[in-house]
């Protein structure tokens, strides 16, 4: 009878199991713990019933160790029974971490549970020993050159191991200089600003643009080449970059060696291969022309712009090359792009997934691109774009296979997330004007899936208190007239703002409708059917006793509104480029208690100065007045101007004339502008919830009977700005300086305003 082991397999296998063959009989697996016998025999290949022969041992271990549960194999014969005999390998018992601090518990707990070294898993050392390199290659990543990682197996009862890692993360080592060698044309600092890498500055506080990263220089080089190559320097190398370490391990010096080359001008433009399109319709989507620098960025761009021209065109595999003819004697560049359209491509199908509970129609109706058209990369973009508006989702995301075995046609694929439609919404907020706020909601964004809106509010703070119902659908017709109705009723204390002593109760029913121009164009109409009682405060001034005498104190007012709205914004929250503009137009019907119109415009856009900065403009203007046997516009219907939504740094509703009590009474015209620059906080991955900026504000209420707009009137302020979208509501910071305040101006350094939802 002979032993034959994975530490002696070659030796089993010239000895044999016995001199002749045999027929198993019966299989024993002797040495198991934690390893039940079906687990060893689902891995054997060789079963019950078999005949095997000493060539079969060698095949029957390797599967065994293969396995990894084991540390030795061995196989004996007694009789016609064939004896497994095995040492487990010890579980893992437990997993100790120690001195851990850049990377978490659970990011290092995951990435071992990931490459099966978990508690309860079989322990294997070489897996431990992988795990250790590939965690000091993390460290480094992060400048941590000085890391020590040390690994300590202890043994415990039941064949189990506790694993303990204790290590030194060290300081992270900074970036002490980054030098270029070889620039010429260009000072070090000008290029150096173009890096993610480099040397804090002084008030670089919260930067860490000096904790190195292959990464970044990576991308740091790639961004000096399209610097040089943007400005004509067409044969420019980066020759080497020396990367070395201070023998502490805290510091790095970068050395990037250059060869700047010439400059190298645009001689010809040419177009060839299948143009397709009208080279009239080609040639002003070109960035560059004759007698320029040459520009990858203008190449590259004008490549983009043509292919997206035959995507539109329906071309959705056009590919576009440019192809430089670079003539070094005369150290110009002639570049020719060349068009292969490839096949049209058409529109099979669209398919729509993902809305469990919205009707597909819902869908459908905001897509521009169309079946069994022309392929367009715009009506698709326009499409998603359209379904992401809608609010209704989380995600949308739309692909575009090629159809399998079809050269002309693909399918667009349209994926959603959905999110909850209805909300129901209890809250309690403050603001320095209004004061403690109360709120509570109930809205169906997407009532059963049909894309309509139905909503109630009720919202209580110190000066009003408000209650809504309105109802809203989108696509009252099939081609987007939307149609809604409105009630509410709302009761303001204008007392409780510091302003003229009255209060207004007023009852709203209206019938709107909103017809779309374009895409991002559309007019509404409003009809209004408004009762409001108007109730003298205690103490009142003369204004509100004069025309609570002349008009009486309950008013029945029918009104018509129209208004276009254009909206180009690429965000509704934080946007980076676009605009929202507004024009309005409200009137009182002849007949109606009170005979007024308001005009009002609005015009915020936003700028993209940088990646990081977005510069805003905004513009108001309202002018109110009266007609018919009405001497003046309600003052309930005023302007207003002073807060935080308004002219920052001055109390809310305080800028412009004052009644015989010196209490604000708002005026019949109103011009605000502001000027602002958002910029990200200083700690990184909050850009999405946290945006600050720095503005400059202005303006003022004017009484068109007392002299209309006066320059001298207008009040400015600058400060600083934060809102932060936090998990229990919207906060909004504001720390303003008034620049031009007067004798009687309310000031307020710091405004704020907080609500939560629970």
């Amino acid at each position: 009878m002979i032993r034959t082991t994975v530490g002696a397999l070659m030796l089993g296998l010239s000895m044999g199991l016995q001199a002749a063959s045999f027929v198993v009989e019966d299989i024993r697996v002797d040495g198991l713990q934690r390893i039940s016998p079906g687990t060893v025999f689902n891995y054997l290949p060789v079963a019950v019933g078999e005949r095997i022969a000493e060539e079969r041992s060698g095949e029957i271990i390797r599967a065994l160790y293969q396995t990894g549960f084991f540390d030795d194999v061995a196989l004996e014969r007694q009789g016609d029974v064939l004896v497994i005999s095995v040492r487990e390998r010890p579980a893992i018992g437990q997993i100790e971490i120690k001195g851990n601090e850049a990377i978490g518990d659970p990011e290092l707990l995951a990435a071992l549970r990931d490459i099966g070294l978990s508690e309860g898993r079989v322990f294997n050392q070489s897996v431990l020993d992988k795990m250790t390199q590939e965690l000091q290659r993390q460290y480094f990543s992060q400048g941590k050159y000085a890391v020590e990682i040390a690994s300590e197996v202890t043994p415990l009862e039941r064949n189990r191991v506790a694993i303990k890692l204790d290590i030194e993360e060290g300081k992270t080592a900074k970036i002490q200089r980054i030098n270029i060698v070889g620039n010429e044309h260009f000072d070090e600092d000008e290029l150096l600003d173009e890096f993610q890498l480099g040397v804090k500055g002084a008030l670089d506080f919260f930067s860490r643009k000096d904790q190195y990263s292959r990464a970044k220089l990576a991308a740091d080089l790639e961004t000096l080449r399209s610097f040089y190559q943007d400005r004509g320097y067409i044969h420019f190398n980066i020759d080497s970059t020396q990367v070395s370490i201070t023998p502490d391990k805290e510091g790095i010096y970068v050395t990037i060696n250059i060869s700047e080359g010439e400059v190298y001008s645009i001689s010809d433009i040419r177009l060839a291969g299948d143009l397709i399109a009208d080279p009239e319709e080609i040639y002003p989507l070109v960035e560059i022309g004759r007698g320029d620098i040459f520009s990858r960025k203008s190449v590259v761009a004008t490549s983009e712009k043509i292919t997206g021209l035959l995507g539109n065109k329906g071309y959705a595999f056009a590919n576009v090359n440019s192809i430089p003819e670079i003539d070094d004697n005369a150290r110009e560049v002639a570049v020719t792009f060349f068009v292969d359209p490839g096949k049209r491509a058409y529109v099979r199908r669209i398919n729509i997934s993902g809305n469990d509970n919205t009707r597909d129609e819902v869908l459908r109706r905001e897509m521009r691109q169309m079946e069994s058209a022309w392929f367009s990369n715009r009506l698709v973009a326009l499409s998603r774009e359209r379904l992401r508006r809608l609010g209704y989702f989380q995600d949308v995301a739309i692909e575009t296979p090629a159809v399998p075995g079809s050269t002309d046609q693909i399918d667009v694929n349209v994926v959603v997330t959905e999110k909850p439609a209805g909300n129901l919404m209890a809250g309690v907020g403050f603001s320095q004007s209004d004061g403690l706020i109360l709120n509570a909601s109930i809205a169906q964004n997407n009532f059963m899936g049909t894309g309509k809106q139905v909503s109630f509010a009720f919202n209580n703070s110190s000066s009003q208190t408000e209650y809504r119902l309105a109802y809203n659908n989108p696509y009252y017709t099939i081609d987007g007239v939307s149609r809604g109705f409105d009630i509410s009723y709302r009761s303001i204390d204008f007392s409780e703002n510091d302003t003229a002593n009255y209060v207004t109760d007023e009852l709203v029913g209206q019938v709107n409708f909103g017809v779309p121009i374009n895409e991002h164009d559309r007019i509404r109409f409003d009809l209004s059917v408004k009762n409001t009682d108007f109730k003298v405060g205690n103490n009142p001034s003369r204004e509100v006793l004069d025309f609570a005498e002349t008009n009486g104190d309950n008013f029945l007012d029918y009104i018509l509104g129209v208004s276009w709205i254009n909206d180009t914004r690429d965000s509704a929250v934080f946007p980076k480029k676009g605009g929202l503009q507004r024009l309005s137009l409200e009137a009182s019907f002849p007949g109606s208690d009170l005979t007024y119109y308001k005009a009002g415009y609005k015009n915020r856009h936003y700028f993209p100065l940088t990646d990081d900065l977005t510069f805003s403009l905004n513009g108001e203007l309202g002018y109110g007045e009266a007609y018919g046997d009405l001497e003046k516009i309600p003052f309930f219907e005023n302007y207003f101007a002073g807060g935080i939504r308004s002219v920052r740094g001055y109390k809310s509703y305080s800028i412009g004339p004052r009644d015989s009590q010196n209490d604000p009474l708002g005026a019949n015209m109103k011009a605000v502008g502001n000027m602002e620059l958002f910029f990200p906080p200083p700690l990184g991955g909050v850009e999405s919830t946290v945006r600050l900026g720095a503005f400059v504000d202005g303006g003022a209420v004017f009484d068109s009977d007392n002299g209309g707009f006066d320059s001298e009137e207008l009040r400015y302020s600058a400060g600083l700005s934060m809102v932060w979208m936090s998990p229990v509501g919207v906060l909004g910071l504001v720390f303003a300086e008034p620049l031009n305040e007067k004798a009687g101006d309310e000031i307020e350094t710091f405004q704020f305003t907080f609500g939560s939802t629970f």
